[in-house]
């Protein structure tokens, strides 16, 4: 089973791979910093799985997986995210991954998690089953967030925790003026004026710590 490993964090990789080698059946086929490597790594290895980072400097994780899918449709993808199950994982699936777990659990469930993907199956934790059977129940009476785009949703959260437009134009790779843009889209789906009222609405439903 051949695996990429996505992360822009070299710790971490390393850290994945460690458990990785320990499986015998288990190749890491390559590893990438952010998504322009990882679909050059894409083109020239055999890849079956990648455990894939959401949120990375320039273009995320989430924003590649539609484009992913697309070109590389057997490649089964599982999301490691820092952010708890319930902010990202309804997105990334909807988006085409295969499974998500937070980079705290990964230590101890990423093998069961790649097995699982790898046989066809969705792999979440038993409390996101149980966030999402909770979800279906509440159809009609969905969060206002989530009418926004997957990056629109993104730079939500990264306003909700004070980070300065120049701030999330640095750290996603964009320009001031398409953070602002994005930033004035999120206002007026929310019908919201400042950015005091997005971080109340996060808190409020817990999008933040």
């Amino acid at each position: 089973m051949n695996i990429l490993i996505v992360d822009d964090h070299e710790l971490i990789r390393e850290g994945l791979k460690k458990v990785l080698h320990k499986q015998p059946d288990f190749i890491v086929a390559g590893e990438a910093s952010n998504s322009a490597d990882m679909f050059k790594q894409l083109e020239k290895n055999e890849v079956d799985i990648i455990i894939l980072d959401i949120s990375m400097p320039g273009r995320t994780g989430l924003d590649s997986l539609n484009e992913l899918k697309s070109r590389f449709p057997s490649v089964k993808v599982l999301v490691l995210s820092m952010h708890p199950e319930e902010r990202f994982a309804v997105r990334a699936l909807k988006a085409g991954a295969a499974g998500y777990m937070t980079k705290e659990s990964a230590a101890q469930e990423l093998v069961q998690a790649i097995r699982k993907i790898s046989g066809g199956g969705k792999y979440i934790s038993s409390a996101l089953a149980e966030y999402l059977a909770m979800e279906i129940g509440s159809e009609n009476n969905k969060p206002v967030h989530e009418i926004l785009s997957n990056r629109e949703y993104e730079i939500l959260i990264m306003i909700s925790t004070g980070k300065s437009i120049s701030k999330i134009a640095e750290e996603l790779s964009l320009s001031i003026n398409t953070v602002t843009s994005y930033r004035a889209r999120i206002l007026e789906k929310m019908n919201m004026k400042t950015n005091a009222e997005i971080i109340r609405y996060a808190v409020k439903h817990q999008l933040v710590d």
